[in-house]
């Protein structure tokens, strides 16, 4: 299960990333927003965010203009790893190296062909689960 959310910025991408998981046969819960109207990202990143801590969703993606705002929001939240990424290389080093369990993106930054293999990239590339990788994690989640 794959937890999205956006804000108003972020909605049109949100749509196309939802298409494209339906059409992969993946399940998904959107956590909004539903339109362009204005929103505030950190109730959509948060949401993401703790669903994906609580282990209801083994993933998330949140989306804004920059994507910068909406995923500090889901920083916020422990247990979470939140990484931006607008490229492939960075997509498969952040899951390889920092198991991170949420994927940001930049609606006005990542085109959507890019977001797309951005997506898939993030979601089919395991942790490497090697003995450094699994301890800067562990530091990570130190308070």
């Amino acid at each position: 299960m794959i937890a999205i959310g956006c804000d108003h910025g972020g909605y049109e991408l949100k749509q196309k990333i939802l298409a494209h998981l339906r059409d992969r046969g993946l399940a998904y819960k959107d956590f909004g927003c539903d339109s362009t109207a204005s929103v505030d990202y950190p109730v959509y990143g948060k949401a993401v965010a703790r669903a994906v801590a609580a282990g209801e969703c083994e993933k998330g993606i949140v989306i804004c203009s920059t994507g910068i705002g909406i995923s500090i929001a889901a920083n916020k939240v422990p247990g979470i790893r939140c990484a931006l990424c607008g490229d492939c290389f960075s997509a498969r080093a952040t899951r390889q190296h920092n198991d991170a369990n949420v994927l940001a993106l930049g609606a006005l930054v990542t085109g959507p062909g890019l977001a797309l293999e951005i997506v898939d990239i993030f979601l089919n590339t395991p942790f490497s689960g090697e003995e450094r990788h699994c301890r800067r994690v562990a530091q990570l989640e130190e308070p």
